[in-house]
Parts: C-alpha cells; structure tokens; sequence
C-alpha cells in the first residue's frame, strides 16, 4: 500500500533528512585512510543521537551496525568492522536511515579515500548523476517506470550495471515502503506518481558485471567480479511541481 504524506508527515520526514545531510557533511573531512568501517558507523550513530535520532538500521531485520558501510566492490549492506581498515585508492559508501518523531529518511553517498582512479571518480559522478536523471522524471501523473527507465539510459551509457534485485523504494512512516523503485525499467509503466508521495532514489551502480554473492552472514552483498561499486540516493517528496529532496540542506542538489 502506498501512504501518502500530508505537509506536516513531509516535514517532519525532512526533519530526519536534515540529521543525514549533517552526518554527510561531516563524513567528508571524517573520511581517510587509516580509519576503520566501524570508526565511521560510531562517527554517524554519535550525530544521529544527539540530535535525538535513532539510527534506523540499527537492528532492523537483525542489521548488526548503526549505518551500512561498503567499501570497494561490496555494493551494499556493509556491516561495520573494526578489522576493516581503509586505505588510499579505495571507495566507501555510507547507507543510513534516520528516524525521528516516528518518521525515516534514508540517504547514502559514496566517498573517496585519498587519492582515487579516475574510472572510479567517473563511476561515483555517473552514480550521483544517475539519481538526478532518475529524479527529473518525478512530478505527478509521470510513473516508477519514467524514474526507473531515466537512471538505466544514464548509466548504461558508460557501461556500467546494477543488480536487478536492489531497488529504490517507499519510505517515512517505515524503513522500506511501496512503491519499489528499480535502477532499470520501461517509462511509462508501474505506479502512478501522486502529490505527497515520500520516495527512497538510490542508483547502485557497478563498474563491471552486476552478478553478486551473499556473504555467510546474510547481509554483505559482493560482486561477484571484484570491481568497484558506488551508491547514491536521497529521500524525495512528489509536489505539485515535481520533487523537493529532503535529506540535504539544499532541496534543489547543491551539497
């Protein structure tokens, strides 16, 4: 069932997103080598409760870490380690949920440790830009299929892949809402986009094939070729006109 948001439901969502563009914010100065995916999970979850948050991956569904950390060609659901320590030339993306007052937001980015190739700086900016392209295409009347079918023209255009089983999706008054957002589709098609609608965008993009394995605790998902991936997304609301992003500072995408 699709919930739609009244303007209050929305803004106290937006609430929440302003706590992840803070921990964003901060990841980019926080984030070098030498640090550990678990030191990055405690920096996140520290700016989320004292902002009386909750870090809504925390336990759901037995999710062990406070954010999903994901480095290299683990494409996402990353559980924070202290044994997993960065080092120059890799890419991590940080996938987290807020929840305040009883209403998520949910975001992720994909940062550079030191100095990085320029395939993967290509593969983080056409990630990035892929949620934009995927976000032009939201406004009422327009459809899941125009979001999904915006984000797979982008990115296939470099070559790159995203696993079919990972998806966007609905969220605000839980985690993970209808309707499902695929990263590849036919415009035109599935659910109508209506006024008030709250929508999770997340492109996850891999620079090789998208085949993948489920690491043995149920949560790391790998690619099956080793190469990099990245991974951007924010939580948008469908107005009258088209979309406002709610989890940055700036709705309009200048972070």
């Amino acid at each position: 069932m699709i919930i739609i948001k009244s303007p209050r439901e929305v803004e106290l969502i937006h609430e929440a997103g302003l706590i992840i563009a803070k921990v964003f914010k901060g990841l980019e100065t926080f984030i070098k080598p030498g640090i550990s995916t678990y030191d990055i999970s405690k920096f996140c979850e520290e700016i989320i409760r004292s902002n009386d948050a909750y870090p809504t991956c925390l336990n759901y569904e037995g999710f062990p870490g406070a954010v999903c950390v994901s480095v290299n060609d683990t494409l996402i659901h990353g559980i924070p380690s202290r044994k997993e320590i960065l080092k120059a030339g890799d890419v991590v993306s940080v996938d987290l949920g807020v929840t305040k007052k009883g209403y998520i937001a949910d975001a992720a980015r994909t940062y550079l440790v030191g100095e990085v190739k320029e395939e993967i700086k290509r593969l983080v900016e056409v990630t990035k830009q892929a949620f934009f392209e995927g976000l032009a295409q939201v406004k009422p009347g327009n459809h899941v299929g125009d979001i999904s079918h915006a984000i797979e023209s982008y990115y296939k255009k470099f070559g790159y892949s995203s696993p079919k089983d990972f998806t966007g999706h609905g969220v605000g008054l839980s985690f993970h809402e209808d309707p499902y957002i695929p990263n590849q589709g036919v415009a035109g098609t599935g659910v109508k986009l209506r006024e008030g609608m709250t929508l999770a965008i997340e492109p996850m993009i891999c620079l090789g094939s998208s085949e993948y394995k489920v690491l043995g605790d149920g949560w790391t998902i790998k690619m099956r070729d080793k190469l990099a991936t990245a991974h951007y997304e924010n939580t948008v609301v469908v107005t009258a006109d088209g979309a406002k992003i709610l989890t940055m500072e700036d709705e309009h995408g200048q972070e």
